[in-house]
């Protein structure tokens, strides 16, 4: 099944969705509202507001509320947020295969962009007609997972120290938090049992940690997404395949090659030496498995 059929099953539910955020984002300041129609205009997937529209409608026998659109509106918005924010920390040039707001406008106007996002995300929570409270708390505890899982990662990479319990919360808190709250939240709209609501966590919580290790191999592998590779390393980040590789590694040659990473500023021809380690120590055929 592909991403335009998904749309077509979820059709007007979908159709509401993508009128709601745009609709939320429009502001009578011209420079903000022609970035804001430049981002959705590439707006990637859309796959958190298309799971959380999936699980309502599952959680619900088939039955999307206003809730579960408000819901699902809210964790694209977040999203993005997270995004604009994330390529300021990161530096980053591109996104989606196009120019990043950062880099075109500058680093304070992408936090700017990405902080109306996030309250506009914050609305839509809080405009439910029901469950908003119980959604508010869910969604807070997300921007602290994100918030906590930014910094974490940061102080990593300048010690070079990550391990597989760091590797984990990290991408908990990063990325699947966010997919937490999206299908959580739609099992709430619904008024699904406490039973249905545990089990829309741990699915949403196995498959943001499952598309995160998945992203974190198209690094060393490529991907059909354009996705280039060593990006993360570029970045200092030392995921999945590489703790796998290193694993395979004596302690002595496991020490080299953190070095290695903690020194890419400076070393960056260094990233193909270690994307050459992680595919010939099993670093990638690790993260499969995982």
């Amino acid at each position: 099944m592909d991403r335009k059929t998904i749309l077509e099953y979820l059709g007007t539910d979908w159709v509401k969705t993508e009128s709601l955020i745009r609709s939320s984002l429009a502001s009578d300041i011209d420079l903000l509202n022609s970035t804001n129609m430049s981002i959705l205009d590439h707006s990637g997937k859309q796959l958190r507001p298309m799971m959380a529209l999936l699980m309502a409608k599952a959680c619900g026998n088939g039955t999307v509320h206003d809730d579960s659109i408000l819901f699902a509106a809210a964790t694209e918005l977040l999203h993005n947020a997270t995004l604009l924010h994330d390529d300021v920390a990161d530096e980053s040039e591109t996104r989606r295969g196009m120019p990043t707001v950062a880099s075109l406008l500058g680093s304070t106007p992408s936090v700017l962009v990405g902080d109306f996002w996030l309250v506009k995300a914050m609305e839509a929570v809080l405009s439910a007609d029901h469950h908003g409270e119980e959604v508010t708390k869910l969604f807070s505890n997300t921007l602290s997972d994100l918030a906590e899982g930014e910094m974490l990662q940061l102080q990593k990479a300048s010690t070079g120290d990550t391990s597989e319990k760091d590797y984990y919360r990290i991408i908990h808190s990063k990325t699947a938090s966010l997919f937490l709250a999206g299908c959580v939240s739609a099992a709430i709209s619904v008024d699904a049992p406490e039973e249905i609501k545990d089990a829309a966590s741990r699915y949403a919580e196995a498959l943001g940690l499952a598309y995160q290790v998945k992203d974190d191999i198209m690094d060393y592998e490529g991907g059909d997404i354009g996705k280039p590779t060593g990006v993360d390393l570029k970045e200092k980040k030392i995921t999945l395949p590489l703790l796998g590789a290193l694993a395979h590694a004596g302690k002595e040659e496991e020490n080299r090659i953190r070095s290695m990473v903690c020194d890419i500023d400076a070393h960056p021809e260094n990233v193909d030496t270690i994307v050459a380690f992680v595919k010939d120590n099993g670093g990638v055929p690790f993260a499969e498995k995982k």
